[in-house]
């Protein structure tokens, strides 16, 4: 068994070594959620804390962990007899991410169902997590039909199994604890409100800091044990203050004065429901306890505020969690104090010298909406040499609106989503067929079916079904898969108007809004001046295109077949990294072309930039039929404007085998009847 990296020796990360021990104290406080960066000791810092925590009685022989001083009446293993019980270290079960939901939940056990013709249930991952922790890692990445199934358990405190013939219900209450990189895409709201406390976590900019971290992974790779062993007492010290916090917890006061703070802090920060008021309760008389007093002070609220608010204050889907901290020092003093000594103080620290401040959140770049733009030279003075020259400020994005549903057309088999027809591990089960390669999904129905007429050929004398690998069927489900969004953004000077550019952010940004509710990836292309560039590689981190949207400048000529090249090529490496998603292209521009250089190059035609005519715009009709050769759907936005339109977006629809719609179209009803021209003209290609 590999040695875990002692809790004591991790250093920094005050905030999430404190709400760990806050859950260690108090389990009801309802687990913890960990947002930060890949290599924050997010993973390290949860691992270690199951060393932490007290042994567990249990009733002996249960697979459900039943406690012996009050057995669960339910038990699928009872009823048990009071006296025989056994001491065991908490359990720290790991949910992967791939998990099926036979594993999370149990299931039938098939090898007895048919070798002995037994109906017996195989407990799963939560049976096993009863009592102790669920650890999620990139629990932003979890199917969705896992995380209801995860809500119903966190909701009832009950796992219920209805399926195959099996009706089994068992206790199911353990700590959750997840741990997620941003970055990577957000979590639903309702898996979110189920963590009672979240913690922001970055990697330390200090280089002693830093230097320190180095040393002690260092020591603790080259020899494990001897590492935990120079740490042993620190471990023991902070067991030992865990175990004297949960025997003070019942003697801990929550005074009127402090109840009241917790709920004009909740109503000033505009939380959803009364969970909040709750957790931030529960948290506050927990940190009490660990700081060894028995009144709730306002230093407690206070803390209490910054770990179990912000992933529940009221935001839109892109704004960047957190509270502000004026604000809630003003609600704090507005409703005093339960102690004499304020609530700015900081909370008692922890075993290794305090939990510090909770980090603010990074801010994203912002457009300048009050700074006036340049004047820049239009599309028919200098050439511009670059794709940072003529540049302008970026503007602010304008107000989104509500999307319809985009949907690609026909029965895909991409990663779980919420948007398009797929056939998918999950979901509803839509029939059955003969296994093609290794089974992963067995219909037992018809399994049964196809060996059922064969058993008296078969030779069959006992209970058991006599089945040959013939008679295996795979369950064919159908679900919802995410797709791909990618985005090709035309910032070139003719579309630095800032109204217009305004608009066009706003609506690209509904999408985007869009995107993050139905679970996709998103990309984002540019092209000004006289290259095209990736600003957002295809990621789940639509906040993240949010923000690289917002800060886009503008600007220069327009190299049209640029950026369409740019986007082919991302769409290609894109297909070898996951080939089953299916994209839906966005180009967003006037049509013109007025640069063909980079274009020029990547066809075969040699250097050389084009400065204007018709050239530019061949080489990008031709970059164009290279979607339309794929049969990847494509919408154009036409951004063109004024009392004289030359109509270059919709001939270059028309070379991508898409739709054109104009600007002033991209709302609601129209969206949708936007992509139902671009499902109908997807068909027709496939036809």
């Amino acid at each position: 068994m590999t040695t875990p990296f002692p809790f004591a020796a991790v250093v920094g990360q005050d905030d999430l070594r404190l709400a760990l021990l806050l859950n260690a104290v108090s389990p009801q406080v309802g687990g913890v959620l960990v947002r930060g960066e890949k290599g924050t000791a997010k993973s390290t810092a949860v691992r270690a804390l199951s060393a932490l925590l007290p042994t567990v009685d249990v009733v002996s022989g249960c697979r459900f962990s039943c406690d012996p001083g009050s057995p669960d009446p339910a038990c699928p293993d009872g009823p048990h007899e009071s006296g025989a019980f056994e001491s065991r270290p908490a359990r720290m079960v790991e949910l992967p991410v791939g998990a099926s939901e036979d594993r999370l939940v149990g299931a039938l056990d098939i090898e007895r169902a048919l070798a002995e013709g037994v109906k017996a249930f195989e407990p799963g991952l939560l049976a096993d997590a009863h009592r102790g922790i669920l650890y999620v890692d990139e629990v932003n990445l979890l199917h969705d039909h896992l995380v209801d199934l995860l809500l119903d358990a966190a909701a009832m405190g009950a796992s219920y199994v209805e399926r195959e013939g099996v009706s089994v219900r068992h206790a199911a209450r353990f700590l959750l604890v997840g741990t997620m990189n941003p970055e990577e895409g957000e979590l639903r709201p309702q898996l979110l409100d189920r963590f009672g406390l979240t913690v922001e976590v970055a990697a330390s900019r200090e280089p002693d800091q830093r230097v320190e971290v180095v040393r002690r992974r260092l020591a603790y790779d080259d020899d494990p044990v001897g590492f935990a062993a120079r740490w042993a007492d620190e471990e023991a010290a902070v067991r030992a203050r865990i175990v004297a916090a949960r025997e003070l917890l019942p003697s801990v006061r929550l005074g009127d004065a402090a109840l009241r703070q917790i709920a004009a802090t909740c109503a000033a920060f505009e939380v959803d429901g009364m969970r909040a008021d709750i957790v931030m309760a529960r948290t506050a008389t927990a940190l009490a306890a660990w700081a060894g007093r028995t009144d709730v002070l306002a230093e407690d609220v206070r803390q209490a505020a910054l770990l179990a608010l912000p992933h529940r204050r009221r935001r839109n889907p892109f704004d960047a969690p957190g509270l502000d901290e004026d604000k809630l020092d003003e609600t704090l003093e507005e409703f005093g104090g339960p102690g004499e000594d304020g609530g700015d103080d900081d909370p008692d620290p922890g075993p290794d010298g305090g939990p510090g401040g909770q980090p603010a959140p990074d801010e994203g770049p912002q457009g300048d909406g009050d700074t006036a733009a340049r004047p820049e030279a239009g599309e028919g003075g200098e050439p511009q040499s670059g794709p940072g020259a003529g540049e302008q400020t970026a503007v602010p994005a304008g107000e989104p609106f509500r999307a319809k549903v985009l949907s690609v057309p026909g029965v895909g088999a991409g990663a779980a989503g919420r948007r398009s027809r797929a056939r998918t591990e999950q979901g509803r089960t839509t029939g059955a067929r003969r296994p093609q390669g290794a089974l992963t999904k067995l219909h037992l129905t018809a399994t049964v079916q196809a060996a059922a007429p064969h058993q008296r050929t078969r030779g069959r004398s006992g209970t058991g079904l006599v089945v040959r690998r013939d008679d295996l069927r795979q369950a064919v489900r159908e679900g919802r898969e995410g797709n791909l969004v990618l985005f090709v953004v035309d910032a070139s000077g003719s579309m630095a108007a800032r109204q217009r550019m305004s608009a066009v952010k706003g609506a690209v940004l509904s999408l985007l809004l869009d995107a993050y509710q139905r679970r996709d990836k998103v990309g984002l292309v540019t092209f000004r001046g006289s290259a095209a560039e990736v600003a957002l590689p295809p990621t789940s981190s639509v906040d993240a295109a949010a923000a690289r949207l917002e800060s886009l400048p503008t600007g220069g000529r327009t190299p049209l077949a640029a950026g369409l090249l740019k986007a082919h090529d991302v769409l290609r490496v894109e297909r070898l990294r996951d080939p089953a998603r299916r994209a839906l292209v966005v180009v967003v521009t006037d049509g013109r072309a007025t640069d063909g250089g980079a274009a020029r190059s990547a066809s075969g035609r040699g250097g050389g930039r084009a400065t204007g005519g018709t050239e530019p715009v061949a080489l990008a009709g031709r970059a164009a039929r290279l979607f339309a050769a794929e049969g990847t759907a494509s919408v154009v936005v036409d951004c063109e404007s004024g009392p004289v339109r030359l109509g270059l977006a919709g001939q270059l629809a028309g070379e991508l085998g898409g739709t054109a719609v104009t600007l002033d179209e991209l709302r609601a009803d129209s969206i949708a009847g936007l992509v139902r021209d671009v499902q109908q003209g997807t068909s027709r290609r496939a036809a």
